[in-house]
């Protein structure tokens, strides 16, 4: 087995109201930021071990689609390191 940390990161589906990205991007601008858009995100850090790293990837994403995600609402995507 070896030792791995899966980052999952998750955000807010295109045109799904995001309150706390409008609010920085908001702040962002009156401190006189110019920028086109801004979503919010949520980043998990998952050290496991694994036979492989797509076992840790696969592992991962099952966590992600079971419990860090809402597939509805989310979009998430995985990145697997070797520690």
């Amino acid at each position: 087995m070896t030792a791995y940390t899966a980052t999952v990161t998750v955000r807010l589906k295109r045109g799904v109201l995001d309150p706390e990205a409008e609010t920085t991007r908001r702040a962002l601008e009156r401190l006189g930021f110019s920028l086109e858009a801004l979503r919010s995100a949520d980043r998990f850090e998952i050290d496991l071990e694994a036979a492989s790293a797509d076992e840790a990837a696969d592992r991962a994403d099952e966590m992600a689609e079971r419990l860090l995600a809402n597939p509805t609402i989310h979009d998430y995507d995985v990145a697997v390191d070797e520690r």
